[in-house]
């Protein structure tokens, strides 16, 4: 699903680091919900999750830049 919403966010003419910023925090948080599930250790969901922190900061900070 998160690469047929980048599909359309291309065609839709945003630009691609727009669409990255975007998507790269779900993505992140997708992938520490399937570690979760999968019964992994602790510091393969923390990763992730983790690092989808500073990726939401970048995509607000570039929001607000544009306005």
């Amino acid at each position: 699903m998160l690469a047929i919403e980048a599909l359309i966010l291309l065609r839709a003419g945003r630009p691609a680091i727009d669409v990255a910023l975007l998507l790269l925090p779900g993505a992140c948080m997708m992938l520490a919900l399937r570690a979760a599930l999968v019964g992994a250790s602790w510091p393969w969901i923390a990763m992730p999750l983790a690092a989808s922190f500073p990726v939401h900061l970048a995509d607000l900070l570039r929001r607000g830049k544009r306005h």
